[in-house]
């Protein structure tokens, strides 16, 4: 259509190892796919959405980039530069009438999590092993669903947001150590 006013950078991996089994190619590809690729998205159509005026860029991160446990390397660090970025960007891009805001995800359900849902309790059913196997551990007892998360993104790049730049919303059923 000749425009683009929406851009989700949404792209990763879960490479979570302590500290000094990462080598540096491993540190390279989860920065270059979280962090680098999110820079070069944005560069790519920050240009559009000047000539129409404005537009909302979100970036996921993770909540885990804002309490990162042990052994939870590199993804953490590349998340939590993913927060720092989206922060720097709407600073330098809201006299455009740019938004830049970023959803920390917890636990959601994906292809990841029900491939460890079928291999770890695959006599469950989706909902016994969300409420009964993680739920415990997160305040409203259950893995979030998809659709939660899209309602969230939806919000951040809509009209309805547009007071809204340079924040973090966690998107984590409570379960996150940071607002």
């Amino acid at each position: 259509y000749g425009r683009i006013d929406i851009l989700v950078n949404n792209a990763g991996t879960s490479s979570a190892n302590p500290f000094e089994s990462v080598e540096t190619d491993l540190w390279q590809t989860d920065l270059d796919l979280k962090l680098f690729g999110a820079i070069h998205t944005s560069k790519a159509v920050i240009p559009y959405m000047r000539k129409v005026g404005g537009g909302a860029i979100v970036n996921v991160t993770a909540v885990l980039g804002k309490t990162p446990p042990a052994s939870s390397l590199p993804t953490t660090v590349s998340r939590a530069a993913g927060m720092a970025l989206t922060k720097a960007m709407s600073k330098d891009l809201g006299k455009d009438n740019i938004r830049v805001n970023t959803v920390c995800i917890g636990l959601i359900r994906s292809n990841q999590i029900e491939l460890k849902w079928k291999k770890e309790a695959p006599e469950l059913t989706w909902e016994e092993y969300s409420k009964n196997v993680v739920g415990p551990t997160i305040p409203l007892q259950r893995i979030g669903e998809t659709l939660e998360a899209a309602n969230v993104i939806t919000f951040l790049v809509s009209d309805a947001a547009s007071y809204v730049t340079g924040t973090s919303v966690n998107i984590d059923g409570g379960s996150g150590g940071t607002l």
